[in-house]
């Protein structure tokens, strides 16, 4: 199998697992979507794998950009050129054909949470953290969750979780639809693998062809939700609220927003 710098990638029992590498945060930029994609096509091209299980090494599942040194998209904040090329990376990974069940045993914030809600299914824990935190750092959402969402929850919910930013547990999560259910800390990922390992038993054909049916479309209403997600992204990084917002997570306050 081929090897990457930022995940592991094995396959056993008609399960692929993506596991990805970069502890303790597992912070997000374009090489990493790209690496993903890259090992969900393989897997889609292998007839020996019938399911993947997307998971993380780590406190976290993925919380998102490293804001430190870049902007929310993993991009510096006024690099739109970049960001354009994270979000073509990540349609790649709604294209793809096989079921996908995501082990989130930490947090899943901004983009991370983005990357989340590409599986199917999220088999979570109390410990974790969801948040699309995105409007509390000033600016608008991405990776296409103004589409996947209010898919899940529904346009209320997830218009709560869009305003607030606020952070839910993963029993929270599980009550809104967002996550699909709960298990002790140590056991996400070997229930995770259970789910991968019993939808592998259905017969192939009719269940990437009932997925299909069920999820036709999503991938190009991901598209046009992140051509929009990026306009508004390039101008809200460009202003004094955006800076604030960073600011203000660094140094764990809440943020003075000026509305300019």
């Amino acid at each position: 199998m081929t090897s990457y710098a930022d995940i592991a990638v094995s396959l056993d029992d008609r399960v692929g697992l993506v596991e990805i590498r970069k502890p303790p945060h597992n912070f997000f930029d374009v090489a990493l979507i790209r690496q993903i994609a890259e090992a969900f096509e393989a897997f889609d091209a292998d007839p020996a794998c019938r399911t993947v299980l997307l998971a993380a090494q780590g406190k976290a599942f993925c919380a998102g950009a490293d804001f430190s040194s870049r902007g929310e998209d993993g991009v510096e904040p006024s690099g739109g050129g970049p960001a354009k090329h994270l979000y073509k990376e990540a349609i790649r990974l709604f294209r793809t054909r096989k079921p996908v069940i995501a082990a989130v045993q930490g947090a899943a914030i901004g983009g991370g949470l983005g990357l989340a809600l590409v599986a199917d299914f999220r088999i979570t824990c109390a410990e974790a953290r969801f948040s699309a935190n995105f409007n509390r750092l000033g600016f608008h959402p991405g990776f296409g969750l103004t589409t996947t969402l209010p898919r899940l929850v529904g346009p209320q919910q997830a218009a709560l979780l869009f305003y607030t930013g606020r952070r839910i547990g993963g029993a929270e999560a599980v009550s809104l639809g967002l996550a699909d259910q709960l298990v002790a800390e140590g056991a996400v990922r070997d229930v995770a693998r259970a789910l991968a390992v019993e939808i592998a038993q259905s017969a192939p054909l009719s269940t990437q062809s009932t997925r299909e049916t069920l999820r036709r479309g999503l991938a190009d209403a991901i598209e046009a939700a992140t051509e929009r997600e990026l306009v508004e992204q390039e101008w809200q990084r460009k202003t004094a609220d955006f800076r604030e917002g960073v600011k203000a997570m660094a140094e764990r306050r809440l943020p003075d927003f000026q509305g300019r």
